[in-house]
């Protein structure tokens, strides 16, 4: 495909995200499957255009005068992609399978259109209704933190310390440039192409041998605040897919016990095959079966109970940003409800003198310092650690100058920190 062949595809894909009001992944999958003549090369190039054109959604509408698929992807292409306007009208000519020729009002927009007077939202190209939430936790920084959320993410990996170390995994990777991260002392960090597109690293032995796992370094930064060590009893009570059960039992060294569980056992499916790779042995994961209690021994027995709570996953916008405009105010109120209630049940777990380490990939301040305050508050035996303490005692220094000024916890962002927005905090119990 050429690509203003790929141009009028993406744009073809957007206007079915707009018109089913479904995930971007759904519709670029579809696609691919009804245009079979479309080769992976192809089919990647799109899907980078197509997202690219959702993080800038907001913005590329004010830019353009206009909020169809059409303008969406002149927006992304003049301020996501950097081409001037005479390399998108080569794109746009009208001739074969390109989209038709620039209008004159078009071709103006893009030569002198700016943000300049655009309201926070729109210049941080978040939604409307969620205005009040980013002013609450950012405040004059706003647009520049919804800005960073719309950026690319590259591709971060954990060096697996039971089968490796972070210099062995930068060597066996050395072909795709990887770079130390600046925070956690086991990541690895691959720049995204100018294409959007990352490396194809199901191919790469370094991870089909379970040397790397993909994890963002906020991500890893939350496992490592937790403390876990060789020979502790560790719940992990939202361990989805197991990307942060893999990290404590990397950190325990296969000593100890790890409890793995998820309230929806469809969400532990990938864990088992990314277990048999990493080489963890102290891992049982406990699925859902009905009405059966399957934790019912680990009552009041652990050291620490991992809580990577459901949330909004706003801090994670880079790698989804469709998530952002489909997300609605409901939702919020939904992931509130179900923060409290995993807060509660946690405390069944926690043994005196245990641990909670509260973890959301979320930026917003109800999702996270509002939901520990209100868990204190009903519960005068759990304290809050302090976070500039704990971070220096995880080996984290410079993760203490991170500390929320809202509250118990350390706040990340990819303004900040470089990574996705995390929150984490950690209560223990007198």
């Amino acid at each position: 495909m050429t690509p203003a062949a790929r141009v009028s595809a993406a744009i073809e894909i957007l206007a079915d995200i707009e018109t089913r009001r479904r995930p971007a992944a759904d519709s670029v999958k579809d696609w691919g499957l009804t245009h079979r003549f479309a080769g992976s090369g192809d089919r990647a190039a799109i899907s980078a255009l197509v997202y690219d054109a959702l993080r800038r959604k907001a913005s590329s509408a004010w830019l353009m005068g206009d909020s169809t698929p059409r303008a969406e992807m002149l927006g992304a292409l003049r301020h996501t992609r950097g081409l001037a306007p005479e390399a998108i009208a080569a794109l746009f000519t009208g001739e074969g399978h390109a989209p038709e020729p620039l209008t004159e009002g078009e071709r103006d927009r893009l030569a002198a259109a700016s943000l300049d007077g655009a309201p926070a939202h729109v210049a941080g190209d978040y939604p409307e209704w969620l205005a009040p939430q980013f002013e609450a936790a950012f405040g004059a920084r706003a647009a520049d933190e919804g800005r960073a959320l719309a950026e690319r993410a590259p591709v971060d990996l954990r060096a697996n310390l039971l089968k490796t170390t972070r210099d062995k995994a930068l060597a066996a990777l050395a072909h795709l440039d990887p770079q130390p991260t600046p925070f956690s002392p086991v990541g690895l960090r691959i720049a995204i192409r100018p294409d959007g597109r990352g490396p194809a690293l199901a191919a790469e032995p370094a991870y089909v041998k379970g040397l790397v796992e993909v994890q963002d370094e906020g991500s890893q930064l939350a496992a490592l605040m937790s403390e876990a060590k060789p020979g502790l009893q560790v719940l992990d009570l939202c361990a989805g897919a197991g990307g942060k059960t893999l990290a404590l039992a990397a950190m325990m060294g296969n000593h100890g016990q790890i409890y793995a569980t998820d309230s929806d056992g469809r969400r532990l499916t990938p864990i088992f095959d990314r277990l048999d790779r990493s080489g963890a042995r102290t891992v049982q994961v406990r699925a859902p079966r009905g009405r059966a209690d399957v934790l019912a021994d680990l009552e009041g027995r652990m050291d620490l109970v991992m809580i990577d709570a459901p949330c909004t996953g706003s801090g994670a916008w880079r790698r989804n940003p469709d998530a952002k405009w489909r997300m609605r105010p409901g939702a919020l109120e939904q992931r509130i409800k179900d923060q409290d209630e995993i807060l509660e049940k946690a405390t069944r777990f926690v043994k005196k003198g245990g641990r909670i380490v509260y973890v959301t990939c979320s930026v917003l301040r109800a999702e996270n310092e509002d939901r520990v305050a209100d868990f204190l508050a009903r519960h005068d035996d759990f304290l809050p650690v302090d976070a500039a303490t704990q971070a220096r005692a995880a080996g984290l220094p410079a993760l203490a100058e991170r500390v929320s000024p809202f509250g118990p916890g350390v706040r990340m962002s990819p303004l900040t920190t470089g990574t996705d927005g995390f929150y984490v905090a950690t209560l223990v119990r007198m």
